[in-house]
């Protein structure tokens, strides 16, 4: 049992903790779940806790489990990342991200020019892969730009 002077948040009953966050990143982690100030139960979040592979971010979310879609948009910003699914404050679940071998309608192309940034209604499209580095690498499917860094920002 971990000693009480270790625990930060308190423990959620029902819901989901999403785990081993890249430190710096559960602002964004909350931005792609829609969570606001004005969401409906409780949202908790550590940023740049100590974690055995140095630092992280953590986010729990009372009274919600997450969607496929959902995890492949978080696996795209914190592809490391476990996703724990809490009932009657057990872990129920526990699942590592999976990146998704493609996106459409998620990212926005950082080419100004590409067709998905015009008026025609395309859906952006971008293949996924993880770099050598560890990293997420996302190529375009019309224009082959890459986004490699700032994904965030990019999201639709």
């Amino acid at each position: 049992m971990k000693d009480k002077r270790d625990l930060k948040v308190q423990a959620i009953g029902n819901g989901t903790v999403i785990d081993h966050i890249e430190a710096g990143q559960a602002l964004n982690v909350l931005r792609i779940l829609g969570i606001s100030a004005n969401c409906q139960g409780t949202v908790s979040f550590l940023m740049n806790a100590p974690g055995a592979k140095g630092r992280k971010d953590v986010v729990k979310i009372e009274g919600r489990e997450l969607n496929v879609e959902e995890l492949n948009r978080i696996s795209l910003i914190a592809p490391n990342a476990t996703v724990n699914i809490i009932r009657d404050f057990e872990v129920l679940q526990k699942k590592n991200v999976v990146l998704p071998t493609y996106v459409e309608g998620v990212v926005r192309c950082i080419n100004p020019n590409c067709i998905s940034n015009s008026t025609e209604p395309i859906k952006s499209k971008f293949s996924v892969v993880r770099s050598e580095g560890g990293g997420v690498v996302l190529r375009c499917l019309y224009c082959e730009h890459a986004i490699s860094e700032n994904i965030a920002e990019h999201l639709v």
